[in-house]
């Protein structure tokens, strides 16, 4: 298909915030006590209420450290037609091919820039997607996909709860015909949804070989079980697991809790809903977009090597770096996010990647994020000083659910409305 101009459009932020539901912000809480701060992007430096972990904060070494003119660039669409793509992977398999899943239960195939007819999975059969949260959620393809053919998905069943399952295909069968066996199924991990919305869902394999899982805090609103901070609960967590050391998972030696005083599977912890993460390829580097409350959006960071884990996000004693839930005293091991922006500028962020492809030179090490209501995508530095600089870059006008990047690292995002969109120069 040939690729058409993402056109910018002059639909006001209001009134995208007033026309859409947002698939990762739950009931906003009548009940919040966050503080009333500015409504413009901010940095936590100047707001925090938190004391950072102390840490060595450094600039990878091939990063731009000033954003390119946007207006030399755009997001051209590559393939329409999709029903409401939720997200999007490669298999680093050498094929090119993009994977894009869709809502009720479909890995549909991008290959060429063409939407292929048969999609990769569909399992529509077993996936529950009533709820506007709710669906065929994550998928990471194992590092040795092209020898086993193994991968592995995150889904709501028909009962509303979450399961991270391992599939396969055969590794044999040529790219343009290979599909995944739906009997395949082997369920890794199935974790109880108190309510419909903050399903988390996103799942990567991190730098380490590690299956890491984003889990939402188990909705309603404003947490009212208390999950996040609960570490007795894989609810408001990225968990960390071996799928390769046992059956159906081993738990990695190093993990925080692996000898208790919390579940094992807890990496980090204090997240409302982690709807996408994703690791610098370069760096190795944690970019969390974690959707906020009804005040502020965050975009949390650690860097690798980062200790001493857990770390602790705040949720839901923090909204961002504004206390959300009073407590006589807080955790010393809270990590404030490194950037957050208000309701005023959209309503629920869609955490990005950072870009490491070949063809924008100008773009190295910007990571690109969006917010799914207003349709705004913007880019954020880390300069060498340690510090962060924020800019607007596009408008899009659509509702960003993803973004993804394929195997040269360059950088797409889906939207609601059915397109995949890539990152070019004009």
């Amino acid at each position: 298909m040939r690729k058409h101009t993402l056109l910018v459009t002059s639909l006001s932020i209001i009134f995208l915030l007033s026309a859409c539901s947002t698939p990762a912000t739950g009931t906003p809480s009548s009940s919040s006590t966050s503080t009333s701060m500015p409504t413009a992007v901010v940095t936590p430096q100047s707001t925090s209420t938190v004391t950072p972990v102390p840490a060595t904060p450094t600039s990878s070494p091939a990063s731009v450290t000033q954003f390119p003119d946007p207006a030399t660039y755009q997001f051209s669409q590559v393939v329409s037609g999709l029903n409401f793509p939720i997200s999007m992977a490669n298999a680093g398999d050498g094929s090119g091919r993009l994977f894009v899943l869709e809502k009720k239960g479909v890995v549909a195939v991008v290959a060429d820039g063409q939407l292929q007819a048969a999609p990769f999975l569909d399992i529509r059969d077993r996936v529950g997607s009533s709820g506007n949260e709710q669906g065929l959620l994550g998928i990471a393809f194992h590092p040795d996909f092209k020898q086993n053919g193994f991968f592995y998905v995150d889904y709501t069943n028909v009962n509303g709860n979450t399961v991270v399952s391992r599939f396969s295909a055969d590794p044999a069968a040529p790219a343009a015909s290979q599909a995944a066996d739906p009997a395949s199924e082997k369920i890794i991990l199935t974790v109880d949804q108190p309510f419909a919305n903050h399903n988390g869902g996103h799942i990567l394999f991190g730098p380490d070989g590690m299956l890491y899982i984003g889990m939402g805090d188990g909705g309603s609103g404003g947490d009212p079980n208390g999950n996040g901070q609960n570490l007795n609960t894989l609810l408001g967590k990225l968990l960390r697991i071996d799928v390769n050391g046992g059956d159906p998972y081993a738990i990695p030696a190093d993990n925080p809790f692996a000898s208790g005083g919390g579940l094992p599977e807890i990496w980090a912890y204090g997240l409302r809903n982690p709807w996408q993460f994703t690791f610098d390829s370069l760096t190795g580097a944690l970019y969390i977009g974690d959707v906020g409350q009804d005040k502020w959006e965050e975009i949390d960071y650690l860097p690798a090597g980062f200790a001493p884990l857990p770390a602790n996000f705040g949720w839901n004693l923090f909204e961002g770096t504004h206390i959300y839930k009073s407590s006589g005293s807080l955790p010393t091991d809270l990590v404030p996010p490194v950037y957050e922006y208000s309701h005023s500028l959209g309503c629920s962020v869609t955490g990005g990647d950072v870009y490491r492809g070949a063809a924008l030179a100008q773009f190295q090490g910007i990571y690109l994020y969006g917010d799914y209501c207003a349709g705004t995508l913007w880019g954020l530095i880390h300069l060498p000083d340690g510090s962060w600089q924020n800019q607007t870059l596009f408008e899009s006008g659509l509702n960003i659910t993803s973004f993804g990047i394929d195997e040269k690292g360059e950088i797409y995002f889906v939207s609601k409305q059915g397109g995949l969109y890539e990152l070019t120069s004009k």
